[in-house]
């Protein structure tokens, strides 16, 4: 089965959750994990690699929290995905690993096909921005956007 992990489609959440107020907002992780439905034990790991990609800024003390270090215009979904689950290959043959890697490579019409899915899938992701989900999601009652 194709599916994201659980960590990145909590990854999304605490975005979106960012997206949702004007840029430079900051919101400390407790208001997100209650507000996205974000088991606490995962909260601390997914914002220190969010924080670690430059996806999110961090800022301790007192008027601490979280905020987007840019524009939710500029960060997409395939951002996000793409943190967390690596590279997107829908198969193995999509990944270039030298010329014996596969016997039909120079002639396969399945691996043409996996690589113009794979694009589209890409092309999708990356036209998806987190100030689109946010605008999507304004005015939805919180127990439905957590789950966007």
């Amino acid at each position: 089965m194709l599916q994201i992990n659980r960590q990145t489609d909590y990854a999304v959440r605490v975005v979106l959750a960012l997206a949702k107020h004007p840029h430079g907002t900051r919101l400390s992780s407790g208001e997100i994990q209650r507000e996205m439905l974000i088991p606490k034990a995962f909260v601390a790991r997914i914002v220190a690699h969010l924080a670690e990609r430059g996806l999110v800024q961090t800022f301790s003390g007192r008027d601490g929290g979280l905020e987007l270090p840019r524009h939710a215009s500029t960060i997409t979904l395939g951002d996000v995905v793409e943190a967390f689950e690596g590279p997107i290959l829908l198969s193995e043959c999509m990944q270039a690993k030298g010329e014996d890697d596969c016997p039909f490579r120079a002639n396969c019409p399945v691996r043409s096909k996996w690589s113009r899915v794979q694009a589209a899938m890409l092309r999708e992701m990356a036209s998806i921005t987190f100030e689109d989900l946010a605008n999507e999601s304004a005015g939805v009652p919180l127990s439905i956007t957590a789950l966007v």
